[in-house]
C-alpha cells in the first residue's frame, strides 16, 4: 500500500451514511478543489441502467453512484475529459482507472460500470479528444502529449483526490486495467508515474506503435504487392488448417490450440500449387506474401530487429487487416501524426524512409519502450502483462521480450 493517507477512525463507508451520500455527491461540484481542474457536475446516479451520453445503454443492475464530471487542463490547450463514479454504499475502499483503445478518445463506460458493479470507484478518460483516430494532433502537439501520457497521470491524480474527497479516505489500493491501446497506458503509467498505481494489468501492450506499424500495415502491403499476392477468407482458412495441422498436437493434445506457436516452424509454402493444381492450395506470390506476414521486420540498414511477425495459429484473424483495408490505428499514424497527409498510402511505407523520421517524430511522446522499471516495482508496484498467441493487431512476442528486457 502506497501514498495512502490513513483514516485515524475505522475505515469510512459510505453506506453507513446512505442517507447523506447523494446530497455529499451533489456539494462535489462546488466543493471539490482540485489542481487545473474544473468540476463539470457531479450528479446522484439512481441504482438501475445507467444512459450514457452516446445513447448506448449499459448492461442493468448498476448500484447507486455518484457520478462526477472533470476537466482537465494542465496546459492551454489541453481538454481531457474525465469521469469518477463513486459507489453511494459498499465501496471496498479501492479505486479502478481503466484505459482505452487504439487513439483512445472516449470515456470507457462500460468498464466504469463494470467497476462500481464490483464495489470499486473507477474512473476513465477520453484521453483529451474525441474520436478514433489521430486527426486530432493536427496541428495540437500538447493534445498528443495528453494522449501519450498526460492525460491518465492526470486522471489518476485528479480521480484519487476525488475519491478521497467524497469518501473521507484516501483508496487503500489504486489499479489501472487496460488492453491494447490501454496496454500502451498501462506500460506509461508504470515507466512515468510510478507513484500513481500499486498495480497494473497491461493486456496485449501496444507499447511501441511507431515500430509496429511497419509491420501491421506490412501485412496488407504484402497482400497488395500484385493483384496476384491478394489472399481471400478461403485462403487464410486454408493456412490455418494446415498450420493447425502441423502445430496443434505438439503439446500432447488435439484441442484447436497451438501452445508454443514460437517453437512451431510452419512454413506456407508447403500449401504452394503445384503444376495442374487449382484450387485449395496458393499460388507463388501468395505463399510470398503469407511468408511476410509471419516474419521478423528488420532495418535492412543495421540488422536491427523490429518486431516479431504474427504466430502460426493467428491467421483467421489477418482478414482484419491484411484484406481489404490497412489497419485504421497505424494508418492514421502516418497520415495524421508524421506527415500530416490523408492520402498516404499504405503501399509507400518504407522502414529506410521512414522509420528514422517515426521515431525522431514519436520521441517518447507514446512510445512506452523503457525497461526500467525499478522505481515501480521497489515502491511495492506489481505489474501483470498477458497476451493472446493469435493478436493480429500487436506481434505478441513483443510482450515477451519486453519480459525479457525488464528482467
Amino acid at each position: 500500500m502506497r501514498s495512502v493517507i490513513v483514516a485515524s477512525a475505522a475505515l469510512w463507508a459510505v453506506s453507513a451514511h446512505t442517507q447523506d451520500a447523494p446530497a455529499m455527491c451533489e456539494s462535489l461540484a462546488s466543493s471539490l478543489k482540485l489542481n487545473v481542474t474544473t468540476v463539470t457536475s457531479s450528479i446522484p446516479v439512481t441504482s438501475g441502467q445507467f444512459m450514457p451520453p452516446d445513447g448506448q445503454p449499459l448492461q442493468a443492475n448498476l448500484p447507486a453512484f455518484c457520478r462526477v464530471e472533470l476537466t482537465i487542463a494542465p496546459t492551454g490547450d489541453s481538454d481531457i475529459k474525465t469521469e469518477v463514479w463513486l459507489p453511494m454504499s459498499g465501496w471496498n475502499g479501492r479505486f479502478l482507472a481503466v484505459g482505452n483503445g487504439a487513439w483512445g478518445g472516449s470515456i470507457q463506460y462500460n468498464a466504469l460500470g463494470n467497476g462500481i458493479r464490483r464495489g470499486y470507484a473507477a474512473a476513465s478518460t477520453d484521453t483529451g479528444h474525441t474520436g478514433s483516430d489521430a486527426s486530432f494532433a493536427i496541428g495540437h502537439p500538447e493534445k498528443l502529449i495528453d494522449f501519450g501520457s498526460r492525460a491518465v497521470h492526470q486522471m489518476a491524480v485528479q480521480s484519487k483526490a476525488t475519491v478521497g474527497a467524497f469518501y473521507n479516505k484516501a483508496p487503500d489500493y489504486s489499479y489501472f486495467n487496460g488492453c491494447s491501446g490501454g496496454g500502451r497506458q498501462s506500460f506509461m503509467e508504470a515507466q512515468r508515474y510510478p507513484d500513481d498505481f500499486d498495480a497494473i494489468i497491461a493486456g496485449a501492450p501496444g507499447y511501441d506503435r511507431t515500430d509496429v506499424a511497419f509491420q501491421t500495415l506490412g501485412m496488407i502491403r504484402a497482400t497488395h504487392e500484385t493483384p496476384e499476392s491478394y489472399l481471400e477468407r478461403a485462403d487464410f482458412t486454408l493456412i490455418h488448417e494446415a498450420a493447425m495441422q502441423m502445430c496443434d498436437a505438439r503439446d500432447g493434445l488435439e484441442d484447436r490450440l497451438i501452445s508454443d506457436p514460437v517453437g512451431c516452424d510452419f512454413d506456407p509454402g508447403e500449401l504452394q500449387c503445384k503444376s495442374g493444381e487449382t484450387s485449395a492450395c496458393l499460388s507463388e506470390p501468395q505463399v510470398t506474401a503469407a511468408r511476410e506476414i509471419y516474419s521478423t521486420i528488420t532495418d535492412p540498414r543495421t540488422g536491427e530487429i523490429l518486431t516479431t511477425g504474427m504466430e502460426p495459429g493467428s491467421e483467421l484473424l489477418w482478414e482484419r487487416v491484411a484484406a481489404r483495408e490497412p489497419h485504421q490505428m497505424y494508418i492514421s499514424l502516418f497520415q495524421h501524426v508524421l506527415f500530416p497527409d490523408e492520402r498516404f498510402d499504405f503501399r509507400d511505407i518504407s522502414v529506410v524512409e521512414h522509420l528514422d523520421y517515426a521515431r525522431e517524430v514519436d520521441g517518447g511522446i507514446y512510445a512506452a519502450t523503457s525497461a526500467d522499471l525499478e522505481p515501480f516495482i521497489s515502491g511495492g508496484g506489481r505489474l501483470l502483462i498477458y497476451h493472446g498467441w493469435a493478436d493480429q493487431n500487436i506481434p505478441p512476442a513483443g510482450s515477451i521480450d519486453y519480459y525479457e528486457q525488464v528482467v
